[in-house]
């Protein structure tokens, strides 16, 4: 029985790393827009071993033809050989506008906003990065009644939770408070700059329902590494849920930080708790 229990858990890695292999490496996307990025990378890859094979190619014939083949002979020397020289100078340059040229369509793709698909985005929130954790803020969202804003919080130690409505349309704000960070969910295969005073958003629907880990992908202080999170997708009535259980809470209105660390909230106190210990050591 154990014998057959490891044998089962074997197949099931066997499949798990052939994937994977197919993949290279990449986690399976669970958005709409991550098709586009896997193909990019895909082709990447492909472009990659095909160069690769070329070079390789051009010096094993370079070893082979110009060997020398007698002991007093020595092979022709020539300073310059001018067809090579060409396909060096102009090979990588039509490589990189052929790369850069799928990477802008890529990223148009990416960072359509979903009122090019002809209507706004069903959900929108606005994703707080701050020294060293997020606040995610669900804008009047219609899972509450359209005008209700919910917001939730985490801290190093207690890693918050944004939570997602499957097959409906989210449009992410982002905004920092303080240093520049970076929201990044490898099973989205997109990361975006998290980067105070500037208006960057994106927007895209999730297509399979699950939990994934998110994290700051931009050192960003002390516990940067500890600048977790996780992402959990959801029926749209679990989602519903989730909202009014925030505002059952009292997470009520936008939490967007302040410009001072000790002023995010959660931290406010912690901080004058600090200082109040401080001075009584003092």
């Amino acid at each position: 029985m154990a014998a057959a229990g490891m044998l089962l858990l074997g197949a099931c890695s066997s499949v798990k790393d052939d994937a994977e292999i197919r993949r290279l490496a990449q986690p399976v996307g669970a958005t709409d827009r991550a098709d586009n990025i896997h193909s990019l990378w895909m082709g990447s890859w492909l472009a990659a071993i095909l160069i690769g094979l070329l070079v390789w190619g051009l010096i094993g014939y370079a070893c082979i033809k110009f060997r020398r083949r007698r002991d007093d002979e020595i092979p022709v020397q020539t300073r310059y050989n001018l067809p090579i020289e060409i396909l060096y100078t102009v090979a990588p340059v039509i490589v990189v506008l052929v790369l850069f040229y799928f990477t802008v369509i890529t990223q148009n793709q990416v960072l359509a906003a979903a009122s090019e698909s002809g209507k706004a985005a069903t959900h929108k929130i606005t994703v707080v990065g701050q020294q060293w954790s997020w606040t995610f803020n669900y804008d009047a969202d219609k899972a509450l009644d359209g005008k209700t804003t919910v917001y939730d919080v985490g801290t190093p130690a207690d890693r918050p939770t944004l939570v997602l409505p499957v097959n409906q349309s989210v449009q992410i704000q982002l905004r920092s408070p303080d240093v520049i960070h970076s929201f990044w969910v490898p099973a989205f295969l997109f990361k975006m700059d998290v980067i105070p005073g500037r208006d960057n958003h994106f927007a895209f629907t999730p297509t399979r329902t699950g939990t994934f880990v998110g994290r700051c992908a931009e050192l960003c202080g002390t516990y940067h590494s500890r600048m977790l999170f996780d992402v959990r997708i959801v029926s749209p009535s679990e989602y519903a849920a989730h909202l009014r259980a925030l505002r059952r809470l009292g997470n009520v209105g936008q939490n967007l930080g302040g410009s001072e660390v000790n002023q995010q909230n959660g931290l406010q106190n912690e901080v004058q708790d600090n200082d109040q210990s401080t001075g009584a050591s003092q």
